[in-house]
Order: structure tokens, then C-alpha cells, then sequence
């Protein structure tokens, strides 16, 4: 058996809050919200990151975040909603299987900040262009 907490919440041998489940998919509410209705979605095969995920196993749950965020507005009529994926432990992943934060924003008080610090002092055009070269490049393979 998997040692993934969601693999085992997946397989059912750790309990969960569903808020729903298709063939390839699974949603339940995560139980250190940050606000009201903070909700998780994730692929049911395990996946450590967005790197190893197929842009059709992607597609799959992607597909299914509106209807999530729709369901998340109809029910507590948020000012907002944020969406957060953390990959790899430099950006804040805890739990190593992919998984897609619904964080509904009730007001700017709520308990979640994202700092934004940007450096556009720190590059130049010609730096964005070469960095978009290189992007374009690597996309086609």
C-alpha cells in the first residue's frame, strides 16, 4: 500500500469529507482550511507534481476545477477564490501527490496572504525575450 496520505484517502483507508469523484478525479474538503469552504482536487493516480502529470491526465482535472470553483461561489458567495498548486518543497509542496487548493476569499483578513514582491527593476527586454525563446523552444519537444 501507499505511504501518500492522498493515495489513502483515494483508496478510502483514511477517511475524508468528499465533495466529489469521477472515474479520474477526487475532491474533498481539506481539513487545515485556511477559510470556509477551502476544498482540494486531485488526480486519483498518484502523481508527485504537474512534471508528472500527461497533458491529458492535466486536462482531466482541469476540467473539472470550474465546476468546483462554480459550486464553491453558489454555496458561500465568496468575494473571491484563489487557486493554489505548490510543486516541489521550494515552492511550499508538503504533501508530495499533486493537488489543487481552492481557497475561497471572504475579505482581505481571512488568513491567507501571498506575497508578491516582484524584481522587474532586475530585467531587462532583451532578458524577456530570451527567456521567451527559450520557453518557446523547450515547449515543442
Amino acid at each position: 500500500m501507499s505511504e501518500c496520505i492522498f493515495c489513502k484517502i483515494v483508496d478510502g483507508s483514511i477517511p475524508s469529507i468528499k465533495v466529489y469523484e469521477d472515474e479520474h478525479v477526487f475532491a474533498f474538503m481539506d481539513i487545515m482550511p485556511l477559510t470556509k469552504g477551502h476544498t482540494l482536487l486531485i488526480p486519483k493516480k498518484h502523481h508527485e507534481n504537474v512534471y508528472d502529470m500527461s497533458s491529458e491526465e492535466a486536462g482531466q482535472l482541469f476540467s473539472v476545477a470550474p465546476k468546483i470553483a462554480e459550486a464553491l461561489k453558489a454555496s458561500f458567495n465568496p468575494a473571491g477564490l484563489n487557486l493554489l498548486n505548490n510543486n516541489g518543497a521550494p515552492a511550499g509542496q508538503s504533501v508530495f501527490h499533486f493537488h489543487l487548493h481552492f481557497i475561497p476569499r471572504y475579505d482581505q483578513t481571512d488568513g491567507f496572504k501571498a506575497s508578491w514582491l516582484t524584481k522587474e527593476k532586475q530585467y531587462t527586454n532583451e532578458m524577456f525575450k530570451e527567456y521567451a525563446d527559450k520557453i518557446r523552444e523547450n515547449l515543442n519537444k
